[in-house]
């Protein structure tokens, strides 16, 4: 039987400011979230999203390397986006930074986490001085 690491890191990002039009797009939000997960080296075997009424989505992608998921809230402005990403093959800060960018959104909550090893710990984060405090 393989034995596989199971260090991972874990990002968390809240997102403010975002349009309307842009949270409420399931189409946009499926192809921004196949774009960050091909930019952070990702692969993808799955696939969920729901378009809620009046409104909102909720996307999750399935990864061979876990998951990147997002929930929006449009009348609000605001995105909540996790990626976890096992090994240290995969980054998840750069699919994190690819979607604050195609949403063009304020990060206003931003956590980076070691997982796997016993312990969840804060990882220095290069997204972490970015956080408005707004």
């Amino acid at each position: 039987m393989a034995k596989f690491s199971t260090y991972g890191r874990h990002v968390t990002m809240d997102l403010r400011g975002v349009s309307f039009e842009r949270l409420n797009d399931v189409e946009f939000l499926r192809a921004a979230m196949y774009e960050a997960a091909r930019r952070c080296g990702a692969t993808v075997v799955d696939e969920n999203f729901v378009k809620f009424e009046p409104q909102g989505v909720t996307g999750v992608l399935v990864l061979s390397e876990s998951h990147l998921s997002i929930h929006t809230y449009p009348e609000e402005g605001f995105a909540a986006i996790d990626c976890y990403t096992c090994g240290e093959r995969v980054d998840p800060e750069i699919a994190a930074a690819y979607l604050q960018e195609a949403l063009e959104g304020q990060v206003v909550g931003y956590r980076a986490l070691q997982r796997g090893t016993g312990e969840i710990v804060d990882l220095p984060s290069r997204r972490s001085l970015a956080v408005s405090s707004k």
